[in-house]
């Protein structure tokens, strides 16, 4: 047997006068654009981190390049030294024995690589911006005053005595201060 089928009407009644109203002004409400005070202020804290990562990645690499160009400079140093001990059959002795007259050891050493042609050919391989001559450009004539600059606008400093079997250079590293952790060294 087929049960009826049966339908319900369902009653609508029309909306109240204040019922309408407050949906309007709630739809007017709802559709405002703009940012709150709490939004404004996550963003710029966003902003904030997002900076400070930069800058500490930026500052890394840019050390990460400058001990590249230490250790590239060591590279052409120790060749330039080579040619200066074939010539003279021993390396150039330090004038002194102390890190406060590193300007004074880099200068020595420049002087004394420059007079040997070998070491000059070498030498002329340097970044200009490492050299700075006192009295003029750098790369003229030696007896002139040059010195050898690292990255961080420090002279380098050159360590022999005789008897050593090789000379070191020193760079005083990114926090400029000798005999600190952060040296770099030609050994």
């Amino acid at each position: 047997m087929e049960r009826p089928t049966t339908f319900a009407i369902l009653e609508t009644k029309a909306p109240e006068a204040a019922c309408i109203e407050r949906a309007k002004i709630m739809s007017i409400r709802g559709n405002k654009h703009g940012l709150t005070l709490v939004e404004i202020l996550v963003v710029v804290a966003l902003i904030a981190i997002l900076a400070t990562i930069v800058v500490g990645v930026a500052g890394r690499i840019d050390n990460q390049s400058k001990e590249k160009a230490v250790e590239s400079m060591f590279v052409l140093l120790d060749s330039a030294l080579q040619e200066y001990r074939q010539f003279t059959d021993k390396f150039p002795e330090q004038p002194e024995d102390n890190f406060a007259n590193a300007a004074a050891h880099s200068e020595f050493l420049y002087y004394e690589l420059n007079s040997v042609p070998d070491s000059r050919k070498i030498l002329e391989k340097i970044d200009k911006s490492s050299l700075e001559n006192k009295y003029g450009a750098a790369g003229t004539p030696s007896g002139t005053s040059v010195e050898i600059y690292d990255p961080w606008g420090m002279p380098l400093d050159y360590r022999y005595k005789s008897g050593e079997s090789f000379p070191v250079m020193i760079s005083a590293g990114p926090d400029k201060t000798f005999g600190t952790a952060d040296d770099m060294s030609s050994k």
